[in-house]
């Protein structure tokens, strides 16, 4: 007798990240598509990890984290945003920013509830949601500057909303929030009994001299907030999947119950490195001026170019018109670039539930000066 299967995520497939990775090695294509640098992490740290290896730090790290990883975290959000978390009951440490989300949506949302997401958004959280059985609920940013409109977030609020997912830096944008923002979502909250899932994976990528505006600095959103950082964006190590989560006590209860069940815990070794390398504080604090200056030189050099490049503010993503090339779809448009001008990048309208076209792509910076100069060298031909 056959099987049949009722899929749980039916609308789900391959992610355009992986899609667009695959289509740029078959083509040869310079990737700036997905979120990852392809340069090396500091050097110091591949040393950690491997002094660690060898001192027998191998096998499971307590499912919270390591003490000291913990106690690190917590000193560096309190010289950042003025919030000293308690370590032994309000931070966790995750197997990448992914998983913090992924556990943050599934400890508090019940079937039925209502999940604001602010579009476009990382890919992530729609599944996330539905899983739980939460509903999501759509609200576009501002096109295109990617402001959030916040009486029409108001409007979408009600009774169900258990949730609103926030993320600044933003991706795919690059926009920042200011502090009008937290102070506009500080007075809803005194409406409305809702908790906050803010990504701020992107944290220590905000430029020209501006502040990250963390919820963390606001106690009346800091109290009902699970707040994601990823070590794997700070240190440029993505394929270390290590992040953490920062919420108050009672959250961080039912989120380490998910947690446990989830990954358990992230790999030892790593933890043992991280913690002793956030003693180097001068590579956090001085990582603004060290993606600035590649947003900078990236886009000078596609300034002869036909893109029409939109402001980001932060993150290390690029968005761009084409219209001036082409009136293809965003997807269309970025197939073709892979294929004909060997530079790969994302369409912008996947991350719209809807697929919302506004004719614009995202590049991803986090680049070697020789790629980032060969890729607008090719994208300034066309």
């Amino acid at each position: 007798m056959s099987i049949s299967l009722q899929s749980k995520l039916p609308n789900v497939g391959t992610t355009i990240f992986t899609t667009m990775s695959q289509l740029a090695q078959q083509h040869g294509a310079i990737n700036l598509s997905q979120g990852f640098p392809d340069f090396d992490c500091p050097p110091e740290l591949v040393d950690l990890v491997t002094e660690a290896m060898r001192a027998g730090f191998n096998q499971y790290a307590p499912s919270p984290g390591l003490p000291l990883l913990r106690q690190k975290i917590s000193q560096k959000t309190q010289l950042l945003y003025g919030h000293l978390p308690n370590p032994d009951t309000e931070v966790t440490v995750t197997s990448g920013a992914t998983e913090a989300l992924f556990a943050a949506i599934a400890a508090v949302v019940q079937p039925g509830d209502e999940v604001l997401v602010l579009e476009p958004c990382y890919d992530s959280y729609v599944p996330a949601i539905e899983l739980s059985g939460g509903v999501p609920v759509f609200v576009p940013l501002r096109f295109p500057d990617f402001s959030v409109d916040w009486q029409q977030v108001e409007e979408k609020l009600t009774q169900k909303t258990r949730l609103l997912i926030i993320n600044s830096p933003h991706n795919p944008s690059g926009a920042v929030w200011q502090k009008e923002d937290l102070k506009a979502l500080t007075q809803l909250t005194q409406k409305y009994p809702f908790l906050i899932l803010s990504d701020e994976v992107y944290e220590h990528m905000v430029f020209d001299g501006q502040p990250h505006h963390s919820v963390l600095t606001v106690p009346a959103l800091a109290e009902r907030s699970f707040v994601v950082s990823s070590f794997g964006k700070t240190y440029h190590t993505t394929g270390w999947k290590v992040g953490y989560c920062i919420a108050p006590a009672l959250l961080t209860t039912e989120f380490r119950k998910v947690h446990q069940y989830l990954t358990f815990s992230t790999a030892t070794p790593l933890q043992h490195a991280i913690a002793a390398y956030l003693d180097n504080q001068e590579h956090y604090l001085t990582l603004p001026q060290f993606y600035q200056q590649k947003r900078d030189l990236f886009s000078s050099l596609l300034q002869p170019s036909k893109f029409e490049l939109l402001p980001s503010a932060g993150t290390y993503f690029q968005l761009a018109r084409y219209n001036q090339i082409s009136a293809l779809s965003d997807v269309e448009f970025s197939q073709w670039l892979t294929k004909e001008a060997a530079v790969a990048v994302i369409p912008v309208s996947v991350f719209y539930h809807n697929g919302q076209d506004n004719g614009v792509i995202r590049f991803c910076f986090a680049k070697k000066e020789d790629t980032l100069r060969t890729a607008a060298e090719r994208l300034c031909q066309l």
